[in-house]
């Protein structure tokens, strides 16, 4: 007979349903107070690419498409599932601080947010179930200038988008001979809100206009895996893998509004000077691939070079192309070491240290300039003592952008905690 171990179900339970809530939540950007990240190139197709990869990997420099292990989820390649060894639960949060160089001037902005929600089950000897939730994309941009029109002094105008994307997903995979094929299937959902003020800053009476475009995006989307893997001689082992998300698309409800106001003195008299219909577009989301090597040796270390490219000049949103983007491209090198998992009496020793390196260049195109970027990243996993449960950090820092042709650098610090915990759902019992 077998004992089904429920215990850790409801709490897991309410993190993911509560998760959800959390990754979702957007709000207005009329408030200039938000703490929020303001990340200017966000403006661009869906927002800014968010890692939900869990900690393991982002303290790796993310190289993804050819890592698995037993004990913890990569939610990046579906293939991967096939290697679990325990019921994995795994949950975690990213903090960041972002500072933006122009002219010679610099602002500083930081967030706290969820990172990632994950529950993978192996359901045979060589086969996985992963259910999951993490972020893919985030606008949050607050932008503002003063230009002078004859007649009407000067105008003050800001530019500002709220919003996001995120995915709840099933993946499966499973194992033949050392080649794992898997998928995520899931759905993609979210919204932006895009809006441009203008006020007069030199009346008594001010006359304000906000022009707001409010989106709601959601759709299926997939993602296929494949790894290969291989023994060697002196235990090594060798790892293929790759992925791929062929172009879909999603649906998109979009309203318009303009609101017009005066402001008189400590009085303020706004209406809706417009309200457009809903109307119904497509957004398609363009193809992306990876592909990496690993070299690993079980409980020592694993090494690899991952390399993965997103063609966003297939972006369309109703229609139309966005000329601010390009392809894009990561080359990233990582690994991971312990210096000796069996030794009972150093705890230090049975840790797991993690480095990586990275660069790419970002889909956004300006001033006849696509944005680079590069970083290095470091991490750590603790044991708990008496199981294989574990804590996860890892710190990302680096640079992105440039202060030439007039655009933005931004320097950025990125800190991921995360947990996991395994269990074995299906216990043996020793006595009838």
């Amino acid at each position: 007979m077998y004992q089904f171990h429920a215990k850790y179900i409801f709490p897991f339970f309410l993190l993911f349903v509560f998760g959800i809530k959390a990754v979702a939540q957007t709000s207005t950007i009329s408030n200039p107070t938000s703490t929020r990240e303001n990340d200017p190139y966000s403006r661009f197709g869906l927002g800014s690419a968010l890692n939900g990869n869990d900690a393991n990997l982002q303290g790796m420099g993310n190289i993804t498409s050819a890592y698995e292990n037993p004990y913890t989820v990569n939610s990046d390649n579906p293939a991967s599932y096939s290697f679990l060894k325990y019921t994995t639960y795994e949950a975690g949060m990213t903090a960041s601080t972002r500072t933006l160089a122009a002219n010679g001037q610099t602002y500083q902005t930081g967030t706290a947010t969820l990172n990632y929600l994950t529950i993978g089950v192996p359901v045979s000897k060589h086969g996985g179930l992963v259910f999951g939730l993490r972020p893919i994309s985030r606008m949050y941009y607050n932008l503002a200038d003063t230009a002078v029109y004859p007649g009407a002094g000067s105008i003050r105008r800001s530019f500002g988008g709220t919003g996001g994307m995120n995915y709840a997903y099933i993946g499966a995979a499973y194992q033949y001979k050392g080649l794992s094929l898997g998928f995520n299937f899931g759905y993609m959902f979210g919204n932006t809100t895009v809006s441009t003020f203008a006020d007069n800053v030199d009346t008594t009476a001010t006359l304000n206009s906000e022009f707001s475009n409010y989106s709601k995006i959601g759709g299926l989307h997939w993602k296929g895996g494949i790894m290969y893997e291989t023994k060697l001689k002196n235990d090594l082992i060798l790892r293929l893998g790759g992925t791929v998300e062929l172009s879909q698309k999603l649906t998109q409800y979009q309203n318009e509004y303009w609101i017009g106001s005066v402001q008189f003195v400590d009085s303020l008299v706004q209406d809706t000077a417009y309200q457009g219909n809903q109307v119904k577009s497509k957004v398609i989301l363009p193809m992306s691939y990876s592909f990496g090597v690993h070299l690993a040796k079980t409980d020592h270390f694993d090494v690899g070079i991952d390399y993965a490219a997103t063609q966003w000049t297939q972006f369309r949103n109703n229609g139309i192309s966005d000329t601010a983007l390009a392809n894009a491209y990561r080359v990233s090198v990582g690994g991971e070491f312990v210096p000796d998992a069996t030794n009972s009496r150093n705890y230090w020793s049975r840790a797991t240290y993690r480095f990586g390196v990275y660069y790419g260049t970002d889909p956004v195109f300006l001033q006849g300039t696509q944005l680079k970027y590069y970083g290095a990243t470091a991490g750590i996993s603790l044991p708990f003592r008496r199981n294989t449960s574990q804590l996860h950090a890892a710190l990302d820092v680096g640079k992105m952008g440039t202060q030439s042709n007039g655009l933005i650098a931004e320097t950025y610090v990125k800190f991921t905690l995360g947990l996991s915990f395994n269990a074995k759902w299906f216990v043996k019992r020793k006595y009838e």
